[in-house]
Formats: C-alpha cells, sequence, structure tokens
C-alpha cells in the first residue's frame, strides 16, 4: 500500500439530470413492489427538456397481466412521475413537473428471461442475469465508506436540504460536487481541494450575490467535512466556469445508470458495470451489490479487516453465485479464504442465491427511490438503515472463524 497519495471522488445532486432519472425509475420499482412483492420491473428513463420517457420491462399483479394494463394503472404511473420531479424542485421554463410531456414505452417482460428466473418444480429461482457484482468497506468513516465519496455526498445533502427548507432560496435542483483528500497509508490527513458547482438564480454569477453563494458552500463544506483536515491550503474551486443558470434535464439529457460510480464507492473499489436503479430486486445486478456491500461491512466491522473489498458473479438462470472472492488488502487478521470458508457455511445467507439474498435482506419491498441520489450505501433512509447496511453478521462471521 502507497502511504502517501491524493485520491478524489465526486457525487451528483438529486436535481441532476442522471439522477433525475434514477429517482423515477426506482419510485417506479417502489410503485411496482407496494402492488405486488414478486413484481419484475427493469424501467430505463430518459428525461431532456420538457421530457420524461419511460422504457423498459415490467409484469406485476394487478397492474400488468396478460399484456392488459389495469384501470388506472396509466394514470398513477404518471402520477408518481410528476411527483418525483415535483419533490426534487423542477418548476422551471425549462423542466416543470406539471407541464412537461410524459410518454410511457413500459412492456410486458420477456418470456424467454422470465422462464430463466422463475422458479417452477424442482428448479429453484434463478438470477435475473449473468454478472460480476463487488461490494467494500473501510475503516475511515463511522459508516465504513470512503471519506472522500461520504464528504461529498454529505455537502450536496446539505445543500439540497437548505434549499427546501429555503434557508438558501438561490440555489436551484442541480449540482456537483468532488473532495480531494491527502492519505497517509489508509487515513485522511488534509483536504487538498473542494469542487461544487451549483445551479443557482439569477444574478448569483456576479458581484456581491456571487460571494454570498461563495460564502455560503464555504460554510456547508466547513460543516462537512472535519476541520484539522481543512487549511489555508485547501483550494476551493465553486461554480469554475463562471454561470450555472441552465441545468438539470434542460442543461443536459439524463438517463439511468450512469452515475454508478457515484452509487457505490466513488472509484475506491471496482465496479461490476451494471447499474441498479430501475430493476426490482430479483436483478443480481442491484440485490448481490447489496449483499456484497453487506458482508464487506460486517466483515470490517467485526474488526476482521481494515478494508474489504467481496466479488459475486452469477449466470442467468441459475440460483447459486459461480464464485465469492474476498480481498482484505492485506489488512486481514484472517486469510481471506478462510473468510470466503465462513461466508459459505452461515446458513442464514442462503446460499447466496437470489432467492436467499432477498429473504435475509427483505428486499422485496418498496425502499428504493431514497437510494436514487446521495449514493446506495454508508447512510441511512427514513430514520433506518438500509438492510445491506445492518451490521448484524458479526457475531455469525466471529463463530464461523471459531
Amino acid at each position: 500500500m502507497r502511504q502517501s497519495y491524493l485520491f478524489t471522488s465526486e457525487s451528483v445532486s438529486e436535481g441532476h439530470p442522471d439522477k433525475v432519472s434514477d429517482q423515477i425509475s426506482d419510485a417506479i420499482v417502489d410503485l411496482f413492489l407496494s402492488k405486488d412483492p414478486e413484481a419484475r420491473v427493469a424501467c430505463e428513463t430518459l428525461t431532456t427538456t420538457q421530457l420524461v420517457v419511460l422504457a423498459g420491462e415490467i409484469r406485476c399483479k394487478g397492474v400488468y397481466e396478460n399484456g392488459e394494463w389495469a384501470p388506472g394503472a396509466l394514470e398513477e404511473i404518471e402520477r408518481t412521475v410528476r411527483n418525483v420531479v415535483k419533490d426534487i424542485g423542477y418548476e422551471q421554463d425549462g423542466f416543470h413537473w406539471e407541464t412537461l410531456t410524459f410518454e410511457n414505452h413500459l412492456h410486458g417482460q420477456s418470456a424467454h428471461i422470465a422462464q430463466g428466473v422463475d422458479a417452477s418444480g424442482n428448479k429453484d429461482e434463478g438470477a435475473g442475469d449473468q454478472g460480476i457484482m463487488f461490494g467494500y468497506a473501510a475503516d475511515d468513516t463511522p459508516d465504513l465508506m470512503p471519506a472522500t465519496l461520504d464528504f461529498s455526498h454529505k455537502i450536496l445533502q446539505q445543500m439540497a436540504a437548505d434549499r427546501h427548507s429555503g434557508k438558501a432560496p438561490f440555489l436551484e435542483p442541480d449540482a456537483k460536487s468532488q473532495v480531494t483528500l491527502r492519505y497517509e497509508g489508509s487515513v485522511p490527513v488534509a483536504c487538498t481541494a473542494v469542487v461544487v458547482s451549483t445551479q443557482h438564480a439569477p444574478g448569483y454569477d456576479q458581484g456581491e450575490k456571487e460571494q454570498e453563494l461563495h460564502d455560503y458552500v464555504k460554510s456547508v463544506i466547513a460543516d462537512v467535512i472535519p476541520a484539522e483536515l481543512l487549511s489555508d491550503e485547501t483550494v476551493y474551486h465553486i461554480n469554475p466556469t463562471g454561470s450555472f443558470e441552465i441545468g438539470g434535464p434542460d442543461g443536459d439529457a439524463g438517463l439511468t445508470g450512469r452515475k454508478i460510480i457515484v452509487d457505490t464507492y466513488g472509484g475506491a473499489s471496482p465496479h461490476g458495470g451494471g447499474a441498479f436503479s430501475g430493476k426490482d430486486p430479483t436483478k443480481v445486478d442491484r440485490s448481490a451489490a447489496y449483499i456484497s456491500r453487506y458482508l464487506a461491512k460486517n466483515i470490517v466491522a467485526a474488526g476482521l479487516a481494515q478494508r474489504c473489498t467481496i466479488q459475486l458473479a452469477y449466470a442467468i438462470g441459475v440460483s447459486k453465485p459461480l464464485s465469492l472472492y474476498v480481498d482484505t488488502h492485506g489488512t486481514g487478521t484472517v486469510g481471506d479464504d478462510r473468510l470466503e470458508e465462513a461466508i459459505n457455511s452461515i446458513g442464514k445467507l442462503g446460499g447466496l442465491t437470489p432467492r436467499g439474498i432477498r429473504t435475509h435482506l427483505g428486499l422485496n419491498k418498496p425502499i428504493y427511490r431514497t437510494s436514487a441520489a446521495y449514493g446506495h450505501f454508508g447512510r441511512k433512509a427514513e430514520g433506518d438503515f438500509f438492510p445491506w447496511e445492518r451490521t448484524d453478521l458479526v457475531d455469525d462471521l466471529k463463530a464461523a472463524l471459531g
């Protein structure tokens, strides 16, 4: 491990066009799971100037069956989409929740996919797709996340909270952040640079109003990043292009699944390539990434490592994972092979099959929209941890290791 280095992670706000798309897609997942816990959803969203388009495959009792929409279902989907945009705060000429054009191109799930995924006879439910998924945890922060990403998320979360409360009325929904830290060994010792670009009301790109915006952003940064990491040598780039009035889907098209590094570990861990949002939990892109984070977090929380990366691999239609790989990056107190054996021996994990994962974590619930902004890991939602953030496997791991 290098002893001295710089590392950077970025985040984007709930009003970033890609995140608008992610939140809409996950709101559709939640809508369908609230009607049918066994719903199948693969919903993609496109957002651009005054337009939202849905596309993808679905199956949901009471909503879409035998190729037909239930009465009122289409209206409820459109209402859900508009409410997401409204909650984010878009009431602009170029993107307004009430006046935007909405198109719904969702259709029935392929029968060929269904036959591979569904349980039947002696066949257990299979993975919804092939792929590799990674989970990661590190002792940088109390939530066992990379500090660079944790700080980037929290800066934008605070700005969004101030925008919604009216404390910072000059802010508009679209924003990005980026934090660079200097590490000595595995410990962050200094913040060398912070970048924040935020959409703003007219006039906040010059004179006293620009200074007000800059002072506000610096105060948020000071609230989020520990004082001992900031110094006179910290470089701040606040709206470095100058003006940022046109933003969100009006400034740039948004698509579901384009912010997968923001969603996960800010580049501190490998990524298998699959996005989360818009997918029901039979899709291992989502559920296996969640259980991988859960396993890595519990290993670090148990004091078995300072850093841990988990990889799982699946084949479409096959229930059991093809491989489980543990890497503690030389920080483990036991061998990585022993950790693999311990995980495989814990019965409550259900053999890490898609059904076992969903059962253990309780994933067949409408819990996903909140995850679609500010990261899927290392935080709480609606007053409680996401189930994959629990550390209730610590004792099981220790027992399995003897």
